[in-house]
C-alpha cells in the first residue's frame, strides 16, 4: 500500500523496520501518532532519542545500562558464584520477573550458527571465558532456548568450561522445543531454572 504523501510513506517504513511489524500494523501506528497531541508525540521522539544517547551495555555483563555497570552487576547482594548465560536483554528480563534467581548474568548477544557465519567470536565467547576465569564463579547456568543454535552454543561452552572445574548446568526441558524464553510465562520458567541439570 501506498499513499501519495512521502512524510506519511517514510513514517510507515519505519514502524515497518520494527520486528514483527507488517503493513497493516504500520499504518495503524502512523494512524495513531498523526492524532496524538503534538505534546504527546514529541515526547516519545525525546524519549526514543534520549535512550538511544544515554543507554548502553554493561561493561561487566552485556546488560543495558546508562552507567558503566548495570544494576545487577552493581548489587553487592548478588550471588556472584553463579552466572546465568542468555541469549538477550530479553531472556534475562525474563529471568528478573521470575524473582527466583539472585545471581549475575552473561549476555552474549547471540547464538552459533555456523549456516549463518556466526562464530565463537562474533557472540564474545572469550569475553565470557575471561570474566569465569578471573572471578570466583562456579557454576555457569547455559539459559538459552532449546533451539539447534542453543544446543550448539551450550554445548560448546560446557566443552570449554569443564577441563576449568566450572560446573554447568541446562534448563530443565520443561520448555518447549523451539520457543523463545521471552514468550514462556513465569512459573514454567521458574521451574525450568529449579530443574537445572548438568551437561
Amino acid at each position: 500500500m501506498s499513499y501519495k504523501n512521502e512524510l506519511l510513506n517514510n513514517l510507515v517504513e519505519r514502524f515497518k523496520s520494527l520486528p514483527g511489524v507488517g503493513e497493516k500494523a504500520a499504518w495503524k501506528m502512523a494512524f495513531h501518532i498523526l492524532n496524538l497531541p503534538k505534546g504527546v508525540v514529541a515526547d516519545f521522539a525525546e524519549a526514543i532519542i534520549q535512550a538511544s544517547q544515554k543507554i548502553k551495555k554493561c561493561e561487566v555483563c552485556g546488560n543495558f545500562t546508562e552507567n558503566n555497570l548495570c544494576y545487577i552487576c552493581a548489587d553487592n547482594m548478588r550471588d556472584k558464584s553463579v552466572m546465568c548465560v542468555v541469549q538477550n536483554m530479553k531472556d534475562l528480563l525474563a529471568f528478573e520477573r521470575t524473582n527466583g534467581y539472585c545471581g549475575v548474568y552473561h549476555v552474549l548477544g547471540g547464538l552459533l550458527s555456523p549456516m549463518d557465519d556466526i562464530g565463537p567470536e562474533d557472540i564474545g565467547i572469550s569475553k565470557l571465558l575471561k570474566r569465569i576465569k578471573d572471578s570466583e564463579i562456579s557454576e555457569v547456568i547455559m539459559a538459552i532456548g532449546p533451539t539447534v543454535e542453543g544446543e550448539a552454543t551450550a554445548a560448546y561452552v560446557s566443552r570449554l568450561l569443564k577441563p576449568a572445574g566450572v560446573r554447568v548446568t541446562r534448563l530443565a526441558y520443561g520448555l518447549p522445543v523451539g520457543s523463545s524464553l521471552e514468550y514462556t510465562d513465569d512459573i514454567t520458567l521458574h521451574a525450568a531454572l529449579e530443574g537445572r541439570r548438568d551437561i
